[in-house]
């Protein structure tokens, strides 16, 4: 696993910035520049189980506690989420790239069979909560916006676990990296 260094400057290293490509393209180089927490969104029930693996999940507001995830229309976790009305989002620590892996589909598991090799909790609304993540935020849906390719699903907690601190998985620029020392 690479380790992604982040240095404290204003100024460009190396190259000056080009002109990227107009259109979905460009926006997405852009975006692998932005180093974000990977986090595996669960939901469904039994055989109903899916989950996604997304950098797109965060906080909205503590007070209510509101959490944000954006879904891809696309997702096999979207009707799901949609039907069950509810998700989990479990924050990955920097030991769980596999599980980032399995659950983003790079192995082929598809539904229920991302849940293999790892020990699982049902949350109060019956989302799985990952055992040994950085921590996982139950979440009943409140709202729903769809626009374009995705979907902003605003979520009530329900129920937080949070573990000790670790180092936490994080992804930028196609690839793994951690963040936080570990004592």
């Amino acid at each position: 696993m690479s380790l992604i260094q982040l240095k404290p400057t204003f100024s460009h290293v190396g190259s000056p910035p080009v002109a990227a490509p107009r259109g979905p393209l460009g926006l997405k180089l852009a975006m692998r520049h932005l180093v974000g927490g990977v986090s595996v969104v669960t939901a469904g029930v039994g055989r109903d189980r899916t989950g996604a693996t997304v950098t797109s999940a965060q906080s909205l507001s503590v007070e209510p506690e509101t959490m944000l995830v954006s879904i891809n229309l696309s997702s096999s976790s979207w009707p799901v989420i949609r039907a069950y009305g509810h998700f989990c989002v479990n924050i990955l620590g920097a030991d769980q790239a596999s599980i980032a892996d399995r659950f983003a589909g790079r192995d082929g598991a598809k539904g229920s069979a991302r849940y293999e090799g790892a020990d699982w909790s049902d949350g109060e609304t019956g989302a799985a909560m990952l055992e040994g993540a950085l921590a996982s935020i139950d979440c009943e849906v409140e709202h729903i916006v769809e626009r374009h390719s995705h979907a902003l699903i605003f979520g009530a907690v329900r129920a937080v676990l949070a573990g000790p601190e670790r180092p936490a998985l994080v992804y930028a620029h196609g690839r793994y990296g951690v963040h936080g020392a570990a004592d």
